[in-house]
């Protein structure tokens, strides 16, 4: 009797000792709007998700779900990882107007230099002075894309003047209000939306960056690109940001925690940044492969837009001291950050 008690203990410490680890294994469910073909799948994702099975013991397995397939629109997803329907998100923030308003420094006109030191700064800058704003998710990361561009379907970008009158997609309430200030008449949309509203004309024109654009076939619905000189801060970028859900992250174990808190921060934030402007080559050769005519604005006319939309920053300082920030201290702050960390 006392041998089967004992076998029977053992027994019972056995399957104990196994639920345990298999209580630590967990997959997260990760939730994203672009093709399960571009960078932040492949480039991101994947690779990431795999140094988390590595760091984890194989105890951290990823289910990604491109394409909005667990539903929803892309404004809603931010909600998707605060309410637990994803237990990641990959987002703009900027899709919900007025929702994220400190953060959105860096989509203002002519601040980027490149993605890497931008993204850099923009997470450090989120750190110390926008926390407030993503208190409802755990933030993995923080980042921006490579220079946007002009991908028009009538005609080529040369001046200012040429925005008169064109209807042209963008992705935040900034970027719009910059195409107005240019001239243009401005159409918010999120990126999916873009193929559809081209070919129905129901825009001419659209801002992007070259990576995203073969995803969504623009290169076959435009006929020109227009680029802005290198040497110039880019025409504007959009901030996105990798969050999860807090009571997703808070049930992990200390080890599960601290593989996330070692693959989460600055240099993800960086990583995806840089991943995504390293897509821009590939994307722009999809339009010399097309045949669509690609130019380059130059810097002295750059100067003049510049000038046409240096009232957003002034807009900007203006509403964040309106919330109770310190405007101009902020908007400094942002600029430093980034030279702080462009080489």
């Amino acid at each position: 009797m006392k041998k089967l008690l004992a076998k029977t203990m053992i027994a019972a410490s056995i399957a104990g000792s196994a639920l345990a680890v298999q209580a630590q294994e967990v997959t997260l469910k990760i939730h994203h709007f672009l093709s399960p073909t571009t960078f932040i799948q492949v480039g991101v994702f994947e690779p990431w998700c795999a140094k988390l099975g590595k760091e984890s013991g194989n105890k951290i397995k990823c289910q990604i779900y491109p394409a909005m397939q667990l539903g929803g629109t892309p404004p809603q997803l931010f909600d998707q990882a605060k309410d637990g329907v994803a237990d990641i998100v990959w987002t703009v923030p900027g899709y919900a107007a007025g929702r994220f308003p400190l953060s959105q420094v860096f989509e203002l006109p002519f601040t980027m230099t490149n993605a890497e030191a931008t993204s850099r700064a923009a997470w450090e800058f989120v750190q110390t002075y926008a926390k407030q704003e993503f208190k409802d998710v755990h933030l993995l990361a923080a980042h921006v894309h490579g220079p946007g561009y002009m991908f028009t379907t009538k005609k080529q970008m040369n001046t200012m003047a040429d925005f008169k009158g064109m209807k042209f997609r963008a992705p935040t309430p900034l970027t719009n209000k910059m195409l107005a200030m240019l001239g243009a008449t401005p159409v918010g949309m999120p990126v999916p939306a873009i193929p559809e509203a081209l070919s129905k004309g129901v825009i001419e024109g659209a801002v992007i960056p070259y990576q995203v654009a073969p995803s969504l076939k623009v290169h076959e619905l435009v006929k020109f690109a227009t680029e802005t000189d290198p040497k110039y801060p880019a025409l504007y970028t959009t901030f996105f940001v990798v969050a999860m859900n807090k009571a997703k992250y808070d049930s992990l174990p200390a080890d599960l925690k601290k593989v996330i808190d070692n693959n989460s921060g600055i240099e993800f934030s960086a990583m995806a940044g840089r991943v995504q402007e390293a897509d821009d080559a590939p994307g722009r050769q999809k339009f010399k492969e097309a045949g669509v005519t690609i130019n380059t604005i130059p810097a002295a006319e750059l100067a003049k837009w510049k000038k046409a939309t240096d009232s957003l920053d002034d807009d900007w300082m203006a509403n964040a001291t309106k919330l109770g920030h310190d405007g101009p201290k902020l908007y400094k702050a942002a600029q430093d950050l980034i030279k702080k960390h462009t080489k």
